[in-house]
């Protein structure tokens, strides 16, 4: 088993066993009241305030008799000053000077009851009468040091570690926490406006029997009892249009969606949106619902609607600039699609150096010159209006163009947030888009949509004229929380499998040479016989894979075994 574990593993296992033999259960089931939190003491000082507070101990420096920790709770951190005497009242001193100085460890929870008070430099801080352990932590966090001069050293930032250990990300990186605290705002506020509305929350089938509803692929599984395949949704957009068949006036869902593509910084297989459907409202209505609900959003989330996104200062005050489709082209690249076939199209993209594939039909090639040629000069939240009919076929024809359609997207920074239309409600018009997605299927283009016969099955009941609207959660917290990554605004994204850490034998000598305690690299170095090179690549590896580190104490480079 010694093999498995850190020194510092051992260590803390050894403590754990010491704590059971002085009578102390390291993991009690009883509750622990607590009654105050921390900010909420330094916000509103109370002096000799009696106070019970739990968290994890950060931080503790041993003086003797006396002594300092830190505890953190879910609010943020506070000092606590323990003093052994007043702990430990009686001829007994295990509590302080076994339990405490000896066989406590930073990240351990305790619970603790004591007085609040200020210290001779101004820090509020909470004089300890009594504490517990309410939990003992096996592994050492990642904590960062700051030295003498300010600098911070061994933060825990390297992205692939914080996304697959996101439960220390959020212990040792406040701001992580700030983020997703904004996200859970960002939703609450959506709900209070929609039920200012009196629009109904609902669920619609995450397993569905189609993937309708966008174009895009699906991941497929296989249903036993029913043996039939089903499909994670890819939107659930035809689902709460049946609802609008069936009496309802105004329906939203978040909704988890699933889609079998690529990953990268705004891109992630399982994704948050939030779909609205009201009837009797067209695309221009939504287009006001939609820069007054963004400008609501702003203001409860950040306080302003002027946000800082990277090196951009963006406004979120309605109202926002709406420009076509063919002007928002014809604007950056001189080119006008308006009546061009699907080889004019192609001819277009290879001027402009845009690649295509065979199975591409028009709405492709038109969405292919708007992504590389103009969605990114969109940094102020714009309406793109007025899509050519091939790029939607869920959406009304445009009632003055019949070879447009009633549709928009919101681009902020460069990148599309909410997609919204006035509904296709003619049955038969709404077949036959299904049967020209149908023919692009056939050409081999996979993202195509199928034909949802149960759907057209309600539209021919009569569906009111409607306005829907899907919004990309992620990717507006994004933007309210200055992140450019959609992996930093979901709490677990979806990552590569973890590799086993393969050790060479030249990690195992460094390793071997290291201990818990920081020793001096110089010293490990002179253990060592490899070239400058190697040793270089083999402490890289062993601080990647978190089995060592290297920072900086006082004047020194010291090296220490996790």
């Amino acid at each position: 088993m010694s093999q498995d574990l850190s020194e510092q593993e051992i260590q803390r296992r050894q403590s754990l066993s010491k704590l059971k033999v002085l009578g102390i259960e390291p993991y009690p089931a009883e509750a622990f009241v607590v009654t105050h939190f921390a900010q909420a003491i330094k916000d509103s000082f109370v002096d000799q305030e009696q106070v019970t507070l739990a968290g994890r101990m950060m931080s503790q420096r041993i003086m003797g008799k006396a002594s300092f920790a830190e505890l953190q709770d879910s609010t943020g951190r506070i000092q606590l000053y323990f003093n052994r005497d007043e702990i430990c009242p009686g001829e007994d001193k295990d509590l302080y000077n076994e339990v405490f100085k000896k066989l406590l460890d930073l990240g351990d929870f305790i619970g603790i009851k004591g007085t609040v008070f200020k210290t001779q430099v101004g820090e509020i801080s909470v004089n300890v009468t009594e504490f517990s352990i309410l939990s003992k932590s096996l592994k050492p966090l990642p904590l960062p040091k700051t030295d003498s001069e300010g600098n911070t050293h061994d933060a825990f930032t390297d992205p692939e570690l914080r996304y697959r250990q996101r439960y220390v990300d959020l212990v040792v990186n406040p701001g992580v926490k700030d983020t997703f605290i904004k996200r859970s705002k960002v939703f609450s506020t959506m709900r209070k406006v929609f039920d200012r509305f009196g629009f109904l929350e609902v669920e619609t089938p995450i397993l569905q029997p189609i993937p309708g509803g966008a174009t895009a692929r699906p991941f497929v599984t296989h249903h036993n009892a029913l043996d039939i395949p089903l499909y994670l949704r890819i939107a659930n957009e035809l689902y709460l249009k049946r609802l609008i068949v069936g009496g309802f006036d105004g329906v939203f869902e978040f909704a988890k969606d699933f889609r079998n593509e690529g990953m990268d910084r705004t891109h992630n297989p399982e994704f948050t949106v939030m779909e609205l459907y009201v009837a009797y409202k067209d695309y221009h209505w939504m287009m006001q619902f939609t820069e007054s609900l963004i400008e609501e959003v702003a203001l409860s989330v950040c306080g302003t609607t002027e946000i800082q996104v990277g090196e951009h200062t963006i406004s979120l005050k309605a109202p926002f600039k709406r420009i076509s489709m063919r002007d928002a082209i014809l604007e950056h690249t001189g080119l006008d699609i308006k009546g061009k076939t699907e080889d004019d199209l192609r001819q277009m993209c290879a001027s402009l150096s845009i690649e295509t594939s065979p199975e591409m039909g028009v709405g492709k090639l038109i969405d292919e010159i708007f992504g590389e040629k103009c969605e990114g000069n969109y940094i102020n939240p714009t309406f793109i209006t007025d899509y050519p009919i091939e790029m939607s076929p869920l959406c009304k024809r445009h009632r003055n163009d019949p070879a447009l359609t009633e549709r928009f997207e919101l681009m902020i920074n460069g990148k599309e947030v909410a997609n919204a239309y006035s509904e296709l409600n003619d049955p038969i018009d709404q077949r036959e888009r299904f049967e020209a997605q149908l023919l692009l299927s056939e050409r081999g283009d996979d993202e195509a949509m199928y034909i949802d016969q149960d759907f057209l099955r309600a539209l021919e009941y009569g569906m009111p004229p409607t306005s829907g609207i899907g919004i990309g959660m992620d990717r507006l917290v994004m933007l309210l929380t200055n992140n450019h990554s959609i992996q930093e605004v979901l709490f677990f994204p979806q990552m590569r499998p973890e590799k086993n850490i393969v050790l060479s034998e030249l990690d195992r000598q460094v390793l071997g040479a290291c201990s818990a305690n920081p020793t001096p690299l110089t010293s490990v170095r002179e253990l060592i016989e490899c070239s400058n090179k190697q040793w270089d690549l083999s402490l890289k590896h062993l601080t990647k894979n978190q089995l060592i580190k290297v920072f900086k104490e006082e004047e020194t480079l010291v090296i220490i075994k996790l």
